[in-house]
């Protein structure tokens, strides 16, 4: 039987003579492409097949220039664009002594478009050459906001160089996450949902319904709570105690204690009190940035030391994926910002709705970007944002941990730990 194998496509792009085809032999060694001075060698794309050590196998694609003026080239620079849009990996080579740079600010800005990864390679034809660099982010300023990597294209000893800088920048779509790694066979996970005024009719939202499935599916056995969050936070003590009792009634009802506690978000201020020391309790908006960002977890968690160092006139960003109907005490809009307006009175807080998201010259005046629990974009979509907030050095953190952490130290201990993480 034929088995399908998966490969991450790795494109390598940029204007004719920028010596790509001398890249493409040099991670394939061999001489897969023809290399000669003459602009337009590469008249078509040529692919190569290989498996690399630490990633996997991979289609490698050694493009032609996109910057030739021909008729001819005009087809070429369509197949080009073609490739760009098929490959995962966009390796942008760049020769720095060159004087104009608008064939890879398109790229660039086509790449960006198709959420494709970009890696640059300064391609060093001279020694000389490594003088110009900073000049070519004067006048390539995109440029600036990747990661990149000075080589020699013909010089074979730049080869594991190279493997690993694409190894360690790279993520590939074959990585695997699980979305709740601590769920045992046969426990017991209760997940908190309280249906407010914003809880869509007839079915659960995508974050219960993807945790109840995986539940099951791995022969353990989710219970579902629906928490009146108004009588959990009613200031006469007998009603929120009711509401607590029915709580624990439930806990204690099962033929054993749930191994872990799943709660939206909303209810953290409830749950860090009433969840039992002994019990896991996270979020589903941790649970699904951990997934849709293929376990980059630690990076959200780094981004909250950030809060505790805010001031008046410093930017936030609250960043949402979806456009849903915000109602009364929706979490982006009213209840992360009087927290942090309590907090930190006189900080700015912005948003961004939907799929779309800043540039990262805009991106550049935030302090911090609080981001949602992703569930309604792709993880490529996700990887775009974390890799472009890296590259600038923004620090971000998510809805379920910011929460987490407005309730103390204890509580957003509580939430990382069933990821194997800990706060120091």
């Amino acid at each position: 039987m034929a088995i399908l194998v998966e490969r991450d496509n790795i494109g390598i792009f940029g204007r004719m003579n920028s010596g790509k085809s001398s890249v493409m032999n040099l991670i394939t060694q061999q001489e897969t492409s023809i290399v000669d001075s003459t602009p337009g060698t590469t008249s078509d794309t040529k692919n190569s097949l290989l498996e690399i050590h630490g990633l996997g196998p991979v289609k490698l694609f050694d493009t032609a220039g996109a910057d030739e003026n021909s008729i001819l080239g005009d087809k070429k620079k369509k197949k080009v664009f073609t490739d760009l849009k098929e490959c995962d990996l966009v390796l942008l080579l760049i020769d720095p002594s060159a004087k104009d740079f608008r064939t890879e600010n398109t790229l660039i800005r086509e790449a960006r478009a198709r959420e494709k990864q970009i890696l640059i390679l300064y391609n060093l034809f001279h020694p000389s050459a490594r003088e110009k660099i900073g000049g070519v982010e004067k006048k390539l300023s995109p440029a600036k906001f990747y990661k990149k990597l000075e080589l020699v294209a013909v010089d074979g000893s730049y080869r594991q160089k190279l493997l690993d800088f694409i190894i360690e920048n790279f993520d590939s779509r074959s990585k695997e996450t699980a979305l709740l790694p601590f769920v045992e066979k046969d426990e017991y996970y209760v997940l908190v949902i309280p249906m407010d005024e914003e809880t869509p009719p007839g079915r659960y939202l995508r974050p219960q319904a993807m945790a109840e499935e995986y539940i099951t599916r791995n022969w353990a056995y989710p219970v579902s709570f629906r928490l009146d969050l108004g009588k959990a936070r009613d200031e006469k003590k007998e009603i929120s105690e009711k509401e607590h009792k029915r709580f624990i009634s439930v806990i204690n009802g099962l033929a054993r204690q749930p191994k872990a506690i799943i709660t939206d978000s909303q209810a953290m201020d409830i749950m860090s009190k009433w969840c039992p020391d002994d019990m896991r309790l996270t979020t589903f908006s941790i649970t699904m940035i951990n997934y849709m960002s293929r376990g980059r977890l630690t990076n959200f968690v780094r981004g909250i030391k950030v809060i505790d160092n805010l001031k008046a006139g410093d930017k936030v960003l609250i960043a949402e994926a979806c456009n849903h109907s915000r109602i009364r005490e929706d979490i982006g809009t009213v209840q992360i910002p009087g927290y942090l307006k309590k907090m930190v009175p006189g900080v700015i807080i912005e948003h961004a709705f939907g799929r779309e998201f800043q540039d990262n010259e805009d991106l550049l005046k935030y302090r911090l970007v609080i981001h949602c629990g992703g569930c309604m974009i792709s993880p490529q979509k996700i990887a775009s944002r974390i890799r472009d907030l890296e590259n600038i050095k923004v620090p971000f953190t998510n809805y379920g941990l910011f929460l987490a952490y407005m309730q103390g130290k204890k509580a957003l201990s509580k939430v990382v730990e069933p990821w194997g993480l800990k706060i120091r």
